[in-house]
């Protein structure tokens, strides 16, 4: 039996998606400030698990259903049933169970199985563009292309357009400069190789001050185009149609 401090608001999830059909008054709670406060509340919890608890944490599982927020907003991370701990001198482990969310996932931990602090800060960096967009990373679709979100948010960041990534359904005047922050440091999180993304402690430094350097970041991971329902594809000369599924166990029986 799991215990928790009951939290009235139910999970990030909820208010994440601008198209849901439930309780659409609570989209007007998530004014910038409100969604920024939760950034930022997050990327405490991680730095605590990553650096500040007595081991290492790694949660493994981040994700907007598993940021519950209590009555002022707060965010408070949940659901530890797949973290992990490390030992001092540990910095990965490879693992051939592969668990988690498809979509918040990391390359090198959906396709390998290695995980670490780096795979928490990629999952955070999708939900930092998910709480800026309003829009969930594995649901997204666009009429012009069929990336996902973060391909979406990459694609807009190149051509110089990422204010395009900003929510329609927020509040008509909002500090800009710290919203386009939001949006680079979610994009520094996403990048394909580890080494790239920050750690939480520089996550947080970038989010509380305007005077931290934010480096211009590379291309994320899995910045591939889907391929449509309907849609086939030829391999050696051979038609195949194209689905799309979910794996968590990648182990022979």
């Amino acid at each position: 039996m799991l215990v928790y401090e009951y939290m009235p608001n139910g999970s990030l999830d909820t208010f994440i998606c601008s198209q849901c059909d439930f309780y659409p008054s609570f989209l007007i709670c998530l004014v910038w400030r409100r969604r920024f406060n939760i950034i930022v509340g997050v990327a405490r919890g991680l730095l605590y698990l990553h650096r500040d608890s007595r081991l290492t944490i790694i949660h493994r599982d981040l994700k907007a259903s598993n940021v519950l927020l209590d009555r002022k907003m707060n965010p408070k991370i949940s659901d530890f049933g797949m973290a992990r701990t490390f030992g001092e001198e540990q910095f990965l482990e490879k693992t051939k169970r592969i668990v988690g969310t498809y979509g918040y996932m990391s390359p090198e931990y959906a396709v390998d199985g290695i995980f670490s602090i780096k795979s928490d800060v990629f999952s955070f960096g999708v939900l930092v563009l998910e709480i800026v967009c309003g829009r969930r990373n594995r649901e997204f679709h666009h009429p012009d292309h069929h990336f996902n979100l973060i391909g979406h948010a990459w694609k807009l960041w190149v051509e110089g357009k990422a204010q395009e990534l900003i929510d329609e359904q927020m509040e008509d005047s909002f500090p800009l400069s710290e919203v386009m922050r939001c949006i680079q440091v979610g994009l520094l999180c996403v990048q394909k190789c580890p080494e790239d993304r920050p750690t939480m402690s520089y996550v947080l430094l970038m989010l509380d001050s305007e005077s931290a350097t934010l480096l211009p970041p590379r291309e994320p991971g899995f910045y591939l185009e889907r391929i449509p329902y309907g849609k086939s594809i030829i391999i050696n000369r051979a038609e195949y149609s194209a689905n799309e599924i979910s794996e968590t166990l990648l182990e022979g029986r």
